[in-house]
């Protein structure tokens, strides 16, 4: 119910109603049905259950799309992770036992590097009650004769398989490196992409160079990193027919109002909670309502994607134009 005075910070997301727009995002906070539950209860307006990886599925007939191309200690690397992971069987029932004790949408997250696999495990994920899906891919350019139209088809061909499955809404979380990412995000939404999620992370790899082998590093998000989805969703926002979710690099509930300026439909937060608790949560949905009402904003309709690059009286900032007049201001 909303509270007497206080502005109404639910939102729509893919066509569900989302009792405001934040999300928990897929990872180690979101893997049980317990730590779901927590999410709820400090206030999440909805959780990506951890993911589920496509090696996971594969594991009997274990391949890795592009495996030729792969370097042979990043392959054992996978390949050691798959014990680690929860199969599809588990994750079917956690996806049904969350279900049952949490009210907020609930979306399956599926990290992918093929269509292979999704023909028959994205069916199974919606009848166990996941109301929508999230497809987080990412695909490594390593062959010199693959183009850039090659990789986008793989892209299409995910989608395409899944969307051909499923009834709910399904969302992809994509990198950022794509030589014109407004359009081809344009053209996954023409093909039945309901929302994009900017951007995903994954570990970098990194050289030990007293061991002399191939190592791989992750390091939690940081504030400078919300540039990169605030510049691209601002750019994209209401212009690319469908729903944008921001992610990276959200420490604070100014980071949320900025993304929502910008034209976020909602936004994804894991590496904060893991620093601060999820009951941050509380307090940050505390300030942007304040925020709401010191601006006398009502909804978050009134505000969502009023500084959009389409919108904005100064859409130069988005681009390269300021560029000269920063470098003058620091030297």
């Amino acid at each position: 119910m909303k509270e007497k005075n206080m502005p109404d910070i639910s939102t729509k997301y893919m066509g569900l109603t989302l009792r405001n727009p934040i999300i928990a995002a897929s990872s180690g906070l979101t893997k049980s049905a317990s730590k779901i539950e927590e999410c709820e209860h400090a206030g999440a307006g909805a959780i990506v259950i951890k993911s589920v990886f496509e090696e996971v599925l594969a594991q009997a007939d274990f391949q890795i799309a592009g495996s030729a191309t792969i370097h042979a200690e990043a392959y054992d690397y996978f390949r050691s992770q798959l014990e680690m992971q929860y199969g599809p069987r588990e994750y079917l029932d956690l996806i049904s036992e969350v279900k049952k004790k949490v009210t907020i949408p609930v979306f399956a997250s599926i990290n992918c590097v093929s269509s292979k696999w999704w023909t028959t495990y994205a069916k199974q994920f919606q009848d166990a009650g996941a109301d929508g899906l999230e497809l987080n891919i990412f695909k490594i350019a390593t062959d010199t004769r693959e183009d850039s139209t090659a990789i986008e088809k793989m892209y299409f061909d995910i989608l395409e398989a899944v969307k051909k499955q499923v009834t709910i809404p399904v969302a992809l979380k994509i990198g950022m490196y794509f030589t014109a990412l407004p359009q081809f995000v344009a053209q996954l939404a023409k093909k039945g992409m309901d929302a994009v999620v900017l951007f995903n992370r994954f570990t970098e790899a990194d050289i030990d160079i007293e061991k002399l082998n191939l190592t791989t590093t992750f390091s939690f998000s940081t504030s400078y990193d919300i540039y990169k989805p605030l510049r691209w969703t601002a750019l994209m926002a209401g212009q690319v027919g469908c729903d944008i979710s921001a992610t990276t690099g959200i420490k604070s509930a100014n980071d949320i109002i900025k993304l929502l300026l910008a034209g976020a439909s909602t936004v994804q937060i894991a590496s904060l909670f893991y620093q601060k608790g999820i009951d941050r949560l509380v307090e940050i949905i505390a300030e942007l309502k304040a925020w709401m009402a010191a601006h006398k904003f009502e909804r978050i309709s009134d505000f969502k994607g009023k500084l959009a690059f389409a919108n904005t009286q100064s859409p130069q900032n988005y681009l390269r134009a300021q560029f000269m007049e920063k470098i003058r201001g620091i030297e």
